[in-house]
């Protein structure tokens, strides 16, 4: 298996993105690009060579799923796009069945990779990818709300006055509507936001409600605007890749196997977890006040009901 080799499944906007994303970083020398279009995963990797003596040296071309055999990271965007209007468990029966297709031919080429699901809806399809592959969980990892929280913290941050980078906060659960804004842990630098923002007068409940409603909002008001989000998710999945290459051991909200944790089993969803080269470590059960186990309760359940649907 070749460490430094990884392979983009699907080149869309977001795929696209995330090519273009991981070719700044120095950590593949390999590159490869599979689309159901071989033209399109031609042009792509032509346009994304053409930039090479900008970055550092790598091999980027258009492949098949026997280009592989010995990959170390598989991120999968491929899938139906999500439409104006259209929730991401909407996407759910169409992608599934991609999937069916798409996943035996990864597995009949090799079993050591790791896969980092992107597509829509993203913890039921981690979910699949995992029944399907036949993986072992920590293997198979989902974008989960590792979007959502940069969202968040953009917009707290931008909301206190204060860099976003200094905003620990999480989203948790689904990558959708039921997601939850966990406020009981989150801290500026260390501060207790309650105590931040009494010391800067700059918040209250209905406050943070609302940044949390934007936040839950932001996928379908830029897709209204622009048909389609890519750019900040291709950076998402950047950070992703490069906690896993590097071994980073970085706690990130990544879509997880949960399996007893906060007192849920058999699911996948967005939770911080420690993520290195084995995909996930070790899911983190953070504190959570009785409000915001009762919300991520039905977040999960509108997860499992969707994925009893499935027979997987």
């Amino acid at each position: 298996m070749n460490k430094q080799k990884c392979a983009v499944i699907g080149c869309g906007f977001v795929g696209a993105s995330i090519a273009f994303s991981l070719i700044q970083e120095e950590m593949f020398s390999e590159l490869v690009l599979i689309d159901i279009n071989q033209t399109k995963a031609e042009g792509e990797a032509m346009d994304l060579s053409h930039g090479l003596p900008f970055v550092h040296p790598m091999k980027i071309y258009a492949g098949t799923y026997a280009d592989l055999a010995d990959c170390f990271l598989i991120i999968i965007t491929a899938g139906a796009g999500q439409r104006p209007g259209e929730t991401r468990l909407e996407l759910v029966r169409k992608n599934v069945e991609i999937f069916r297709d798409m996943i035996p031919q990864i597995t009949a080429v090799t079993q050591d990779a790791r896969l980092l699901i992107v597509s829509n809806p993203v913890d039921v399809m981690t979910y699949a990818a995992w029944k399907l592959s036949g993986y072992p969980p920590e293997h198979v990892i989902g974008s989960g709300t590792v979007l959502d929280t940069a969202r968040l913290k953009y917009l707290l941050g931008a909301h206190l006055g204060v860099d976003s980078r200094s905003v620990h906060a999480f989203i948790i659960g689904e990558h959708g509507d039921s997601e939850l804004a966990v406020w009981s842990s989150a801290n500026i630098s260390g501060v207790d936001l309650d105590s931040f923002c009494d010391i800067c007068g700059a918040c209250d409940g209905e406050t943070l409600h609302r940044l949390y409603e934007d936040v839950r909002t932001s996928a379908y008001k830029v897709i209204e605007k622009k048909g389609a989000t890519y750019y900040a998710i291709a950076l998402a999945v950047t950070r992703i890749a490069r906690a896993i290459v590097r071994e980073e051991h970085s706690v990130l909200p990544v879509s997880a196997y949960v399996n007893g944790h906060y007192g849920v089993s058999d699911v996948y969803f967005g939770v911080p977890s420690i993520v290195g080269a084995e995909g996930v470590e070790k899911v983190l059960d953070i504190p959570l006040d009785g409000s915001e186990q009762q919300q991520l309760e039905h977040s999960v359940q509108t997860l499992k009901d969707v994925i009893a649907g499935l027979d997987l």
